[in-house]
Formats: structure tokens, C-alpha cells, sequence
């Protein structure tokens, strides 16, 4: 196998034949800056088309140790959750890169992959302190529209598009596991935590007693900020990274906006 590749380039090439025709010929591969949770390849052919290769390997998942020990339902990772959010997302016009295929067999190697569009473009951050206000505005209004418009798209039950949740009532709660959770983690390292834990405790309690319960869930990205979308030549922004996204409380992901764009969140 190559060193540099999840499979062998007989394999790829196999694949990339198989998906697309004999015309395609790998001529390079390339590993892309991916997500914490997938490896990324750019894939070009001899005639002059370009892909990229997704791969998503456990081994190599920075949140590995986390997601060996979550319950499916907190699940962010995996080719799965990939495939139901990009067919969601392309349901309802948000542009995000196609997906060509999704192997999930197994058989051969340990993991899925998939063949994904290539977008030849910028992250969103380079775009932030561009001084063309003129374009900048335009381009952040298209980002605000198009999160607008995963938010609109609703139900009255939260969690992944093909999951029914039973066991939890509010999306807060969950919330409230994991917050229970963490501070019981980070007590055990830092001192300053450990100490004041009943008090933290205690603040989180005060905290969720003023959510008001929800009865309508947005579809949201989960983690969204500008590394999450690619701009392409044309100023058309793509949303990537979606294998966390889910309904949920759309205040959560207002909340990490807000963290995440400073002074362009009034776009929101």
C-alpha cells in the first residue's frame, strides 16, 4: 500500500474507474487540511477532473478515545451521518459538496470512503478581514441566508435525520449530561475545579433552570465557524464538515456563532 493512502493506488484507481469510467486515470493524490474526525484527499485525473477522497479511520480520529465510549446518539463521526445530512442539505438548497459515492462494505478495508466533490476555493476565514467591504458583505450575507434557511428547515423531535429519540425529552438535558460530565472530568486534573465542583455544579443547575422548553428543533451544523465553508472563484459558499449535524435547539448553534465570528455574527 502507499504510505501516503488509505488503499493501494491499484485500488483507487479501481475505484475511481468504477465510479466515474475508464476515462479517469489518477495522475495525482494529495493529502488535503481535513476535520479532526476524517482524512482528506485531493484526487486529480489525467483528464484534468478533479475529486476528493474522504476516509473516515478511527485509528486516526483525534476524538477516538471519545467516540469508542459515547452513546450512538451523541455520534459526530462516520460515513453514515456524511451521506443523510449532504442528501438533507441538497434537499433544501444548501450547497455543500456532492457526494459521487459512499463505500461502506468493509470488506477490504476497515473504515469508509467516499468520492466527494472538489470545491477550488478558500476557507471563509481568509474572507473576514478582507477590505472589500463591498464583497465581504455580499459574501457574509450569503452565509447568513443560507444558515438562516438550515435553521427554518424544522421538526418537533431533535436529533439526527434518520433517528427518533425516546429517551431524552429536551435536547437541554443532554446538554446537561455532557456539562455534568465534563466538569466531573476536569475536576479530576485541575485543581480550581475540583475544589469549587459543588459550587460549578450548583451554577449549571441555576443555569438550565432558566431554558425555556422547546417544542421546534432547526436543522443545525453543530459546530459551525468559518473553517466550515469553503468559498469558491465564483463567491459561492459551501458548508462542510456535516457529519454532526442534526435538529437541535438553534440557540446552541447561535451561541457558537457568536464565539466563532465576532463581529460578523450580525449576519445571523
Amino acid at each position: 500500500m502507499d504510505n501516503t493512502l488509505h488503499m493501494t493506488r491499484t485500488d483507487l484507481q479501481s475505484y475511481i474507474k468504477e465510479v466515474f469510467g475508464a476515462g479517469y486515470i489518477v495522475s495525482n493524490v494529495t493529502q488535503m487540511q481535513g476535520g479532526a474526525q476524517k482524512v482528506v484527499y485531493k484526487v486529480d485525473c489525467d483528464n484534468g477532473f478533479t475529486c476528493v477522497l474522504y476516509v473516515w479511520d478511527l485509528a486516526l480520529n483525534y476524538f477516538q478515545k471519545e467516540i469508542e465510549n459515547e452513546d450512538l446518539h451523541s455520534r459526530s463521526y462516520g460515513g453514515d451521518l456524511f451521506e443523510q445530512n449532504n442528501k438533507l442539505l441538497t434537499e433544501i438548497g444548501i450547497p455543500t459538496p456532492a457526494l459521487y459515492d459512499l463505500n461502506r462494505e468493509r470488506s477490504r478495508y476497515p473504515f469508509d470512503y467516499a468520492l466527494v466533490e472538489y470545491v477550488e476555493g478558500k476557507k471563509l476565514d481568509a474572507y473576514i478581514n478582507q477590505t472589500d467591504k463591498e464583497a465581504n458583505y455580499e459574501l457574509f450575507q450569503q452565509v447568513g441566508n443560507m444558515v438562516g434557511k438550515m435553521h427554518a428547515n424544522e421538526r418537533d423531535i431533535f436529533g439526527k435525520v434518520n433517528e427518533i429519540r425516546n429517551d431524552i425529552k429536551q435536547c437541554h438535558e443532554l446538554q446537561m449530561q455532557k456539562s455534568k460530565a465534563d466538569l466531573r472530568y476536569i475536576s479530576q486534573y485541575i485543581d480550581n475545579f475540583k475544589i469549587n465542583h459543588n459550587k460549578l455544579l450548583e451554577k449549571l443547575q441555576e443555569l438550565e433552570s432558566r431554558i425555556t422548553y422547546r417544542n421546534r428543533y432547526g436543522f443545525t451544523h453543530g459546530e459551525l465557524g468559518p473553517d466550515h465553508f469553503i468559498v469558491n472563484n465564483k463567491l459561492v459558499p459551501y458548508v462542510i464538515d456535516i457529519e454532526g449535524a442534526e435538529f437541535f435547539d438553534i440557540e446552541y448553534e447561535h451561541a457558537f456563532l457568536h464565539i466563532r465570528f465576532g463581529d460578523h455574527y450580525h449576519f445571523f
